[in-house]
């Protein structure tokens, strides 16, 4: 049973709401919608002026004193971008932003999904001509690495260590 009577003014106070119809009550939140206002119609206009591959991995930041900040995700996404500075300055101008001048970052992301462990296969045939070449060989590290990986690749699926 619950504290609160379900004609409690409490009660009402319970049901989810949305981030925006909570932002919009509070003057304390009034700065902090606008800035997330202000970021998504960045995130659009960034996602227009800018090629796909940047697009996807260019994350703009707050314009502070006329500088809007870019974070790139990678030291070579960042270099490209500092490229593109110029023309992108220029079009977020003719787009009605007030930015003077671009501040571009490194921040990396964790990667999504961690590479699986590699899966090397060989045919029957493949690991016979290693197994072949190998003993061709004289006898030294790279005549036994061939005959290991022979002998490992040419086992049935099902024997493999």
């Amino acid at each position: 049973m619950s504290r609160f009577s379900s004609t409690s003014k409490f009660a009402a106070q319970r049901r989810p709401q949305a981030v925006a119809e909570v932002l919009g009550r509070a003057d304390a939140f009034a700065a902090l919608r606008a800035g997330v206002e202000q970021i998504a119609a960045l995130e659009r206009d960034m996602a227009q002026l800018l090629p796909g591959y940047l697009a996807t991995n260019v994350e703009p930041g707050f314009i502070k004193d006329g500088t809007l900040t870019l974070f790139a995700a990678h030291s070579a996404l960042a270099a490209r971008l500092r490229h593109l500075e110029p023309r992108l300055l220029s079009d977020l101008q003719q787009r009605g932003w007030a930015v003077r001048s671009l501040a571009i970052k490194v921040r990396p992301r964790a990667l999504e999904e961690p590479p699986g462990p590699k899966q090397a296969r060989m045919t029957a045939a493949g690991a016979a001509a290693l197994q072949a070449l190998s003993r061709s060989l004289a006898p030294s590290p790279l005549q036994e690495a061939l005959a290991r990986m022979a002998a490992r690749h040419g086992k049935p699926p099902d024997q493999k260590q």
